[in-house]
């Protein structure tokens, strides 16, 4: 018998390319053959995002272009598009499976069992149903991997169906995280990036609701202590769980990189307070100050929405001041997008999409000048570069202990090494 091929394809964040990797290791463990994407394969995995509504047809676009390069393979959508909308994604022509949240992972049993019908199986099961916790970590590349430690979210933001879609916050014990940790150290990875969804919740067990006798601040110094793993980074922590005792632990430890990210979604507190968020923009000022005032040399990353129902133009320009005067480093900014079964779909008034887009042009542009300035502080200093395997057009990458990234001609011994670095 011939072996089965399959090629993988993920949209959305990092936790996604973790649980891609994931899935694939249990594929090739049950005898299937990894091909690239745009190779023809028996069997197409797309792990969607849904975040935006870009993503949702970007999944659509991907199934076209299977049908018409491989139209005897089948295709299973899984993510978090294929959790909140089975029925939509069953009816995309070309699609066989959709698999829910708490199946995904059993992507092997599925696919065993799988025979073109007439229609699209969905194997999915109400958001409220799904407890168990499912670690993942990505495998891409030895220089770095993301780690997932924590799924789902308890927060009820307007504006977000994450928690629709991953269901309530639930995280793995330290036991189990730090044998991971072992396990990624042991295969010559120098760098983890803690991936979750709401990172800074952790300790909430798999059922859900109830919290274990652990905290993020318990598993960043446990991890401390991992022989073999040289760098953390926190890929995204809420600032009202960013506490005094977190920062003050990575200012002073040695593998913990000075680099948080830290969403924000709006400088104005009546915007805040329509997203229903758990912060007001003093708070979010107040641990800024905290990081810089221990780490004056920390990169911080910024997420913000624009454009969302009720933002006047009054509430984006004191966004747009709020960011001008704080000390990060770069922004990620998302146009607010209308999401089905969240409460912001009902407010008004709708900024029209125009406006939406003129405000993001604005904060990217803003952006370019924090990076540039955050950047140009550190010419003429020296400071630790990871970088990477891959040789681009006889370039490699790297970064700085504080994200700043660096470019140069590809030496093979570099590699995932750790090189002091005079940035110029």
């Amino acid at each position: 018998m011939n072996q089965k091929s399959v090629a993988f394809h993920t949209l959305g964040c990092k936790l996604n390319y973790s649980e891609t990797s994931t899935l694939s290791r249990t594929l090739q463990a049950s005898g299937f053959v990894q091909k690239e994407f745009d190779e023809t394969a028996d069997v197409y995995v797309i792990n969607t995002c849904s975040v935006t509504e870009n993503a949702d047809k970007e999944c659509r676009q991907l199934v076209r272009r299977i049908q018409r390069r491989a139209p005897e393979s089948f295709v299973v959508i899984t993510g978090c598009y294929a959790q909140l909308k089975p029925q939509e994604i069953a009816e995309i022509d070309g699609v066989h499976l959709v698999l829910g949240a708490a199946e995904k992972f059993n992507i092997a049993q599925h696919l065993q069992d799988l025979t073109k019908g007439d229609s699209a199986r969905i194997c999915s099961c109400d958001i409220e149903e799904v407890q168990g916790f499912n670690s993942s970590y990505s495998q891409a590349e030895r220089t770095r991997t993301f780690l997932k430690v924590q799924d789902g979210c308890d927060y009820n933001c307007s504006f977000c169906t994450i928690p629709l879609a991953r269901g309530h916050s639930r995280s793995d014990s330290i036991q189990n995280v730090i044998a991971k940790a072992n396990e990624i150290a042991a295969q010559g990875v120098k760098e983890i990036v803690l991936t979750g969804i709401n990172l800074g919740d952790f300790g909430k067990g798999n059922e859900g609701a109830k919290q274990r006798e652990e905290n993020f601040y318990d598993l960043i110094q446990e991890l401390d202590k991992v022989a073999g793993i040289e760098r953390y980074r926190i890929s995204s922590i809420e600032p009202n769980l960013l506490s005094e005792e977190i920062i003050q632990f990575v200012a002073a430890s040695q593998k913990f990189m000075p680099h948080f990210h830290i969403p924000l979604q709006s400088g104005s507190n009546k915007t805040l307070a329509a997203m229903r968020r758990r912060y007001k923009r003093e708070l979010y000022a107040d641990r800024v100050a905290m990081v810089k005032a221990l780490m004056p040399h920390a990169a911080i990353g910024v997420d913000v929405i624009v454009g969302f129902p009720g933002e006047t133009k009054e509430d984006f320009q004191e966004t747009f001041e709020f960011l001008h005067g704080l000390d990060v480093s770069y922004f990620h900014v998302f146009t607010y997008s209308e999401r089905a079964n969240t409460l912001a779909i009902d407010l008004k008034p709708v900024v029209p999409i125009s406006e939406r887009n003129e405000r993001n042009k604005i904060l990217r542009n803003l952006s370019v000048q924090k990076l540039n300035y955050f950047t140009n502080q550190f010419i003429d200093s020296t400071r630790k570069v990871l970088f990477e395997n891959a040789d681009k057009n006889g370039m490699m990458e790297g970064y700085t202990d504080n994200y700043i990234k660096v470019q140069t001609p590809h030496r093979a011994e570099w590699a995932n090494e750790i090189v002091d670095w005079t940035l110029r």
